[in-house]
């Protein structure tokens, strides 16, 4: 498997401001791209982005002029993935590696469908409590990437990665079982960042004994009941280790979820309790948390 050195990275929100900061700063300017679609490039133009203060010459490129990269970071909203599969097609090419930190439990699926699942490794984000308002982004904790291969014919790919990481500076752990972390993340999210926007609280709030406490382990005891019946045995072990989690991050953050509902944007809701409820139907499992903060992230969305 040849070395990664350049990255095209889909998406600049939190997440894509994050690594490309990271990778930049470790590697050089020109060793990360955003490549975005032709409208944000031109509206992008003008604005000076920043990583907790200090000023980022990100380098964005048209989608249409895009070339190959050895490696395409997927950072944008569940709901904007099918347009970046377009966005990014000309980022791939026949020794690209493909990574997706959309949370949940099916975009690498939706990837691997377009491009090829062998590209696609398992990756998941987490730790960080990285927050973009605007053209801003603030973040006390970087976090790492949990990665692993689908398959044992992934090694190679999976092994250049880890070596890229190493020199660019990006904290990640290699996973033996990456499903089985991937399952785990989205117990976590799809409690915390639904809680947050569904009571309008930060990760304090979510913390704070009561209803709203109540309602983000409720819906992850959800979560670990259908991760059973799909096979993925996650434990208690695994539900305190993401509460503990929770509390290394600023009580201030929010995740994006939360952030979504401040900008008045359309959130991640059918990524986490739809794709619940979806499954939970196909068991016949009542998920009543889950179905609660559905409708009540539904009801908030439809009143703006």
């Amino acid at each position: 498997m040849k070395e990664i050195q350049t990255t095209a990275i889909v998406g600049m929100g939190a997440l894509g401001m994050l690594y490309a900061s990271q990778i930049t700063e470790a590697l050089g300017p020109e060793a990360a791209v955003f490549v975005a679609d032709p409208d944000r490039v031109a509206r992008y133009h003008d604005m000076t982005f920043t990583v907790n203060g200090a000023a980022k010459p990100f380098s964005i490129i048209d989608s249409r002029q895009a070339a190959p990269a050895d490696l395409v970071i997927v950072s944008v909203k569940y709901n904007g993935l099918e347009a970046a599969l377009d966005t990014m097609a000309g980022c791939v090419g026949p020794d690209t590696t493909i990574i997706s930190v959309i949370n949940g439990i099916t975009s690498e699926e939706i990837i691997g469908a377009r491009f090829g699942a062998d590209r696609v490794l398992g990756c998941i984000a987490q730790g960080m409590d990285a927050v973009r308002f605007g053209k801003d982004l603030t973040y006390t904790q970087t976090g790492e990437l949990r990665i692993g291969c689908f398959t044992p014919d992934q090694q190679p790919r999976l092994e250049a990665l880890t070596r890229y990481l190493d020199r660019a500076k990006v904290p990640y752990t290699v996973e033996a079982d990456i499903r089985y972390r991937l399952w785990g993340k989205f117990m976590l999210n799809t409690g915390v960042n639904q809680t947050c926007l569904a009571f309008e609280t930060n990760y304090g709030g979510a913390l704070t004994p009561g209803e709203t406490y109540d309602t983000m382990t409720g819906a992850m005891r959800e979560v670990m009941e259908l991760a059973h019946l799909e096979g993925i045995p996650l434990t208690e072990e695994d539900f305190t280790s993401y509460i503990d989690l929770l509390r290394t991050l600023s009580p201030e953050g929010m995740p994006s979820m939360r952030q979504d509902g401040l900008a008045k944007r359309p959130s991640e809701v059918e990524m986490f309790s739809g794709t619940v409820i979806r499954m939970a139907g196909r068991h016949g499992l009542a998920v009543p948390v889950n179905t609660w903060l559905y409708d009540r992230i539904k009801t908030l969305e439809a009143a703006y």
